[in-house]
């Protein structure tokens, strides 16, 4: 009589917990991507409010805009020479306009020398020749403007380099969550172009994932 022989292979219970520990693996993945995403949104959150203490300390220091002050040449007390860069024009607004920012700014202007005389005045790291900007958690760059998505007439500090998701968890972090209103606003821009004088896009969605530039009043 011939023997049946039995095909091996895996039980419905087996198959059961390998699919368990392959959901719980996964899980893990997606719970470790969200701290990361997490915890670069906080460092670019305390960037922004630390941004907002150099400006403010700068102020009181110097009773003086950083890149806007007249008289930044001139005060060899401070110890950064008579030609450590160009003197602003006193306006009370780091630059011309939002309009006029590309980032980063194309020429020698106030929204570069505002780096320069942080970084002399000790508030921000680096030498105080340099004119770069500095770079965020997500390595896009940090520039100042004013007159932007409709905040008008007042000193921004701002993010490029952001998606929508990031925009949305930093506006709602630090503000009311909306894209066009409050101390925190976004909008697209696409390439290195133009600032637009008002949010004009929805821009908080994950479907939105890069172009996205998000500014603070300082």
């Amino acid at each position: 009589m011939r023997k049946v022989k039995k095909q091996s292979g895996f039980t419905l219970v087996e198959i059961a917990i390998v699919l368990v520990i392959i959901g719980l693996l996964l899980a893990g993945v997606l719970k470790g991507q969200e701290l990361i995403e997490s915890s670069r949104v906080k460092s670019m959150a305390k960037d922004l409010n630390g941004f907002s203490t150099m400006y403010t300390s700068y102020l009181d220091r110097y009773h003086g805009v950083p890149g806007d002050d007249l008289t930044a040449t001139t005060h060899l007390e401070r110890g950064w020479g008579a030609t450590a860069f160009t003197a602003g024009d006193n306006t009370g607004l780091i630059g011309a306009g939002g309009a006029a920012l590309i980032f980063p700014p194309a020429a020698l202007s106030e929204n570069l020398q505002a780096y320069q005389a942080l970084r002399y005045a000790g508030f921000l790291s680096g030498n105080g020749s340099s004119i770069l900007a500095p770079t965020s958690a997500t390595g896009g760059a940090i520039g100042f403007t004013n007159k932007v998505f409709g905040f008008g007439a007042v000193n921004v500090v701002c993010f490029n380099n952001l998606n929508g998701k990031q925009a949305a968890a930093l506006d709602l972090l630090l503000d009311d969550g909306v894209f066009n209103t409050g101390s925190v606003r976004s909008d697209t821009v696409i390439g290195t172009g133009a600032m637009t004088a008002t949010a004009t896009a929805t821009v908080y969605s994950e479907a939105v994932t890069s172009g996205v530039i998000l500014c603070k009043t300082l």
